[in-house]
Order: C-alpha cells, then sequence, then structure tokens
C-alpha cells in the first residue's frame, strides 16, 4: 500500500517568509463563559508548549448576537500584554470584515478602521496574517486590494488571506493585489469535502495558497456521529486511529493534513489538553487506501 508522507514540523504559510506549525488553534470561543486571562493564558501557553504557534482569532469571535463584538481579541491582547514574550513564540492572525447586522462591509473606510480596531484590541503593532472573514459582494475587489495593500505597506501586516470566499473571489482579489494572497480558510472535514472536488484546493495549490482548515472535526459531529453517514466516517477514521494509538479526532486532523494542499486544521477546542492533543496529528501516517476509505464514507458512494 503506498503511504503518504508524513506533515513537515513546519510549513511556509503560502509563497510568505512565515514559518507556521503545521496545525493551528482557534480561538472562536475564547471569550465564551466568563473566561479571565488568566484563562486564557493557559490554553496559549497549552498550544505554543505543544508546538502549534500558528493561533487564529477574529474580530467577529465573541459576538453572541447582542454584544461581545471584538471579546475575543480583547481577551487575548490582555494576555498579550501581561506577557510581551508570548507575542514573538507565535504566528499571529485575526479576521475581519463582518459588521453586525449589516452583516458584511469591506467598503475601504470600514476595512481601515477594523484593521486598526484588531490591532488595538490585540495591543499589538501588526498581525502576521490578516484575513477578509467573508465576502462582501457589494466591494470592489480593486477598492478592498487597495486598502489591504496599504496595511502591508504601513507595516500592520505581514500577509494577506481570504475566508469563506468561492474560486472566482478569490482569484478576483488576488488579480489587483500587489501583495498577494498567501492563505484561504474554507470549512474543510471529512463531514465536509466539497473542497476536495469544487477547485477550491487545486487552486490554493495552483496559486500557492495555504488552506486553513475551519471546523476540521465538523462542528463536533464527528465526537458524537448520529447520521449513517457520519457514523461511517468516523468507522473509518477509527480503523487508523486504533491502529495508530490515537483518538478519532486526532485521525481527523491528520486525514486533513495529509493532503498535497498543506491543509492546516484549525483545532477549535478551549480545552488545554485537547489542544495539546492535537500535535499527536503529526505523527499519523496514512495509506491511500485509508485515506480513500474515509472520502468514500464522505461521498456516500462508491468513487467513479
Amino acid at each position: 500500500m503506498s503511504e503518504l508522507p508524513l506533515p513537515p514540523a513546519t510549513r511556509r504559510l503560502g509563497a510568505s517568509d512565515i514559518a507556521v506549525s503545521p496545525i493551528a488553534w482557534g480561538m472562536w470561543r475564547l471569550a465564551e463563559n466568563g473566561r479571565t486571562a488568566a484563562d486564557a493564558a493557559r490554553l496559549v501557553h497549552a498550544a505554543l508548549d505543544a508546538g502549534i504557534t500558528f493561533l487564529d482569532t477574529a474580530d467577529i469571535y465573541g459576538f453572541d448576537g447582542a454584544g461581545g463584538f471584538g471579546d475575543a481579541e480583547a481577551l487575548l491582547g490582555e494576555v498579550l500584554a501581561a506577557d510581551p514574550s508570548l507575542r514573538g513564540r507565535m504566528v499571529l492572525a485575526t479576521k475581519g470584515g463582518i459588521l453586525p447586522p449589516l452583516p458584511y462591509d469591506q467598503s475601504p473606510a470600514y476595512l481601515a478602521k477594523a484593521i486598526d480596531s484588531s490591532l488595538r484590541r490585540l495591543k499589538v503593532d501588526s498581525v502576521d496574517l490578516w484575513q477578509i472573514h467573508r465576502p462582501d459582494i457589494l466591494a470592489h475587489p480593486q477598492d478592498v486590494a487597495r486598502v489591504l495593500d496599504d496595511a502591508v505597506a504601513s507595516g500592520k501586516i505581514r500577509a494577506l488571506g481570504v475566508s469563506n470566499f468561492t474560486i472566482h473571489q478569490t482569484a478576483a482579489l488576488n488579480h489587483f493585489l500587489g501583495n498577494k494572497l498567501v492563505a484561504t480558510q474554507p470549512e474543510i472535514s471529512p463531514l465536509r469535502i466539497t473542497c476536495f472536488e469544487n477547485g477550491e484546493l487545486d487552486q490554493a495549490m495552483m496559486l500557492g495558497l495555504t488552506p486553513l482548515a475551519w471546523s476540521p472535526l465538523g462542528g463536533g459531529r464527528l465526537a458524537a456521529p448520529e447520521t449513517a453517514r457520519d457514523k461511517a466516517v468516523a468507522a473509518a477514521l477509527d480503523v487508523v486511529a486504533g491502529a495508530q494509538g490515537v483518538s478519532r479526532t486526532v485521525a481527523a486532523y491528520s486525514w486533513l493534513m495529509a493532503h498535497p494542499a498543506g491543509i492546516v486544521p484549525i483545532i477549535g477546542s478551549q480545552n488545554e489538553s485537547r489542544i495539546a492533543e492535537g500535535a499527536e496529528a503529526l505523527k499519523v501516517r496514512w495509506t491511500r487506501t485509508d485515506w480513500y476509505a474515509v472520502l468514500v464514507a464522505a461521498r456516500g458512494e462508491r468513487l467513479p
């Protein structure tokens, strides 16, 4: 059986000179449950100590439909202010461009304000990666590109990415950018395989974009599968998990990482042990037979 290569210990973020861990930690739920700066610091340390140096947040994280916009960034900012040495140990990514209740705004004035507001909440002078969170159909990509290029030129942003963009939206923005995109962040999981077949990952490889996978565990459905399809995918993952002594969660991360596009799964857990456990995915080896077995289970039908 043909074995797929293990992921590297670090990888470049697109064509940039930024080295990132091949798995990331995300802060979508960082500001929930009354979490304090001390609590958040323990989670940051759990990730960094496990070798997970790529940290991803967004200005919308913490918003509950009525308030909390920017809370996750602000909480991380408290952690960084209390221990400035942490900033040098991480690759810091954030996102913007969602403005409740519009819902999306990538007008030049708002984008520039959103970038500055994120830096202020995070208490940093720059971020390593700034991503447009969801596309604003009413924004011309040339206008968006001008604001982003200006932010890079001013030193506020090192590299640029997009999240939840279609293939054509990505291509259009990249066309107008002087500082080309280095990352794209779609939803990818063993239960959400659209990107494998609709050309998104092919485009990422063609343009040299690093795919960052949000919700790599299918919104938690892999942990507690209910439908026949979910159970079939879980069973296929369990074959490899059991053989290599890891959890199904770790097997799911590693399944994504085995793809040649260099997918970086974003761990969504806010539990220290589960964050640290994610690093075990770097040691899981897949054969083509086992990898395709998961894909077939996710498709619900045989390959053509």
